[in-house]
């Protein structure tokens, strides 16, 4: 691809609720799920605008290998631009002869380290300083303008999570490490909530415990809480609630609010979190069963027996009030198709909360390699 540019401080400041739907843009990364001898494998970004539900292909990303995809990645955005961050680097070989079964062979090849920025505006890529301690499945989130990382695994052998935690500034292009939590994990969720940083649940673990991943940990239900006043981590016990992972954890006008864990993203409502009681509650109005089992008509007969669609993945967006769900199913039919589905819950509404968006379909099956972030254009 070539020399990158030297990334620039962001000059936009992050978006608000209060800011026209219009200028927003949901970036997403996927890569193809499967296919045959002649498919090239690649992540790319797609930009999905809510303004007039539609997709629009963005960039590939970068600096990777022919045929090598990075999942488990963060990406998270600062003014106009986006940043994808560490991952697992997977090498997706291709079928040899015409007489394999089609299906790709996903093997992991490295931890990486990699940080790169893209400017959606200007479509520009830039390579940034690269991790002090390269990781994937961990938290990650934006706080005052500086990136937080923490957790998450950083070798590929290892049955453990670690517990590290490091700041990335973009003014200085400088990631400093910060003090450990108390808590190995991994696929933890990082959130800014009240000024401070949460990263919840996650298979969480004590340093000096054995290694049991079926067995419940204390830790797997908490919160570590960073303050970036003081420097230091505090517990948040039983603030998750759930032994399995969360799938994402979103901020919407000072309230917590997730679909469900990495398990079952959707797992019929939405829970928004009650830090009084210490305790997750169903959101009124949030049950929603279509994003479980969506019907197509599209491959399905004229006698009205319509064909029921798998979900391959589904990705929540924050913007102002609304909760956007971007999900995509696989058209039943002999060729691959993705029908990608948008709905949208307004956190603020009493009646009438969901909202469905005219669906729309494209050839092959795409997978999802990160979660979605929103990006504010000036």
């Amino acid at each position: 691809m070539g020399s990158f540019p030297s990334p620039s401080r962001p000059t936009t400041p992050p978006p608000s609720p209060e800011s026209n739907a219009s200028s927003y843009r949901v970036l997403v990364a996927f890569c193809p799920k499967e296919g045959g001898s002649n498919t090239n494998y690649f992540n790319c970004i797609q930009c999905f605008n809510p303004s007039n539900n539609t997709w629009s292909h963005v960039s590939l990303i970068p600096d990777l290998l022919e045929n090598h995809v990075l999942k488990g990645f963060a990406m998270v955005s600062l003014g106009e631009s986006i940043y994808i961050i560490g991952g697992r680097l997977w090498n997706k070989r291709k079928p040899q002869t015409s007489s394999d079964s089609g299906e790709s062979v996903n093997v992991c090849v490295q931890v990486s380290p990699l940080v790169l920025r893209y400017n959606v505006r200007l479509d520009q890529w830039s390579k940034c300083a690269t991790l002090g301690v390269p990781r994937y499945d961990f938290a990650c989130c934006v706080c005052d303008n500086k990136i937080y990382v923490a957790g998450g695994k950083s070798n590929l052998d290892s049955a453990r999570g670690i517990s590290s935690a490091e700041v990335y500034d973009p003014a200085l292009d400088e990631w400093t490490p910060l003090p450990s939590m108390s808590s190995l994990r991994y696929k933890c969720v990082g959130v800014t909530w009240q000024g401070k940083i949460y990263v919840m649940g996650g298979f969480a673990e004590r340093e000096n415990s054995d290694i049991n991943l079926l067995t419940f940990s204390p830790q797997r239900s908490s919160a570590e809480v960073f303050d970036t006043r003081t420097g230091g981590w505090d517990l948040a016990v039983g603030m998750w609630q759930l032994d399995v992972p969360p799938n994402q954890i979103v901020a919407v006008d000072g309230k917590l609010f997730s679909s469900g864990d990495c398990l079952n993203p959707w797992k019929g409502h939405i829970d928004v979190y009650d830090g009084k009681q210490n305790m997750w509650d169903e959101a009124d109005g949030s049950r929603f069963q279509t994003l479980n089992l969506p019907f197509s008509t599209i491959s399905g007969s004229s006698n009205g027996n319509w064909a029921p669609m798998e979900r391959l993945y589904l990705t929540m967006a924050p913007i102002g009030t609304q909760l956007y769900f971007l999900a995509g199913y696989r058209v039943p039919g002999e060729s691959p198709r993705t029908v990608s589905m948008v709905y949208a819950f307004d956190t603020s509404a009493t009646i009438g909360a969901w909202k469905s968006l005219e669906p729309t379909e494209e050839e092959g099956e795409k997978e999802l390699c990160s979660h979605c972030c929103v990006v504010q254009l000036s």
